[in-house]
């Protein structure tokens, strides 16, 4: 399980997907909205083919051409269908897996006015199109609980939330998830994303387990979220074969219920919205 990573380089991503497969890693979150569709292109060209590989894009958002966020709303019905045909294109591919609605709500960002769209009408519109055959399973992302519990009658597979065990804020719908059989695939896996959001590897617990366990910090945090949620898809992102390497070496990392406690005892902190907030001010 793995983000796609961000490479230019067509080779150096090719070897990394490669061998993530190898590996036996089969699920690969990625979005046409990654480098204006390049990730998806190199998904396409080198596993493409192979049987058993889930693709999971996203839509919601387009790349920025200036500023310090990764991403531009884009949260209109017309802008998510045409940012699933976008990743049909690039994906080359009839229908992929699961999409990932990636939920902009007033108050978490800046948006202008019309970005202020109602989370049903985001709904109807995923709804039609897996409908029609272009997707295949509608996943969320950034989702609220409420917003998560209005979602489960027309069907959800996954939620991709913000979530590490240094940002815990999405607890109660991790928990929804759980009751409802929703795969958890969580960003920002390890935290530290934005500025004043803590990072899992500098946690002085995390670091004595490592050295314990012979692990890296890394590790650890990967483990412990596997232990906490067993409906978790883990999506750390790498340009290295060697972190790949050790990212998927984390899922044979054993937690016992004392370093399980001990990890828990971190103060969770940080996240998108304080970083957004002080983008405002």
């Amino acid at each position: 399980m793995m983000q796609l990573p961000r490479l230019k380089d067509a080779a150096s991503a090719r070897k990394v997907l490669r061998r993530a497969f190898e590996l036996g890693v089969d699920h690969f979150d990625t979005a046409h909205f990654y480098a204006g569709g390049v990730a998806n292109t190199y998904l396409a060209e080198e596993l493409g083919s192979e049987q058993g590989v889930v693709i999971v894009t996203k839509v919601g958002a387009r790349p920025p051409k200036r500023g310090p966020m990764p991403m531009v709303p884009a949260q209109r019905p017309e802008e998510l269908r045409q940012e699933v045909l976008d990743n049909l294109r690039s994906l080359r591919t009839d229908r992929p897996d699961v999409v990932n609605m990636r939920r902009i709500a007033p108050g978490t960002y800046p948006l202008t006015p019309k970005q202020k769209v109602d989370f049903d009408d985001q709904m109807a519109e995923m709804v039609a199109m897996r409908e029609e055959g272009l997707i295949g399973a509608i996943g969320l992302s950034a989702v609220s609980l409420t917003e998560l519990r209005r979602a489960l009658p027309l069907g959800v597979v996954c939620v991709q939330n913000q979530y590490s065990l240094t940002s815990r804020k999405q607890e109660e719908v991790l928990d929804l998830c759980r009751a409802e059989g929703i795969a958890w695939a969580p960003f920002f896996p390890l935290g530290g994303a934005f500025p004043g959001s803590a990072k899992v590897v500098h946690e002085p617990v995390v670091q004595e387990i490592a050295r314990e366990l012979g692990a890296t910090p890394m590790q650890v945090g990967l483990a412990w979220l596997l232990h906490h949620a067993d409906n978790a898809l883990l999506i750390p992102g790498t340009t290295s074969v060697a972190h790949l390497e050790q990212n998927v070496a984390a899922g044979a990392i054993k937690l016992d219920d004392q370093a399980m406690a001990n990890l828990d005892t971190v103060n969770p902190v940080g996240g998108i919205r304080g970083f957004v907030s002080r983008l405002r001010s």
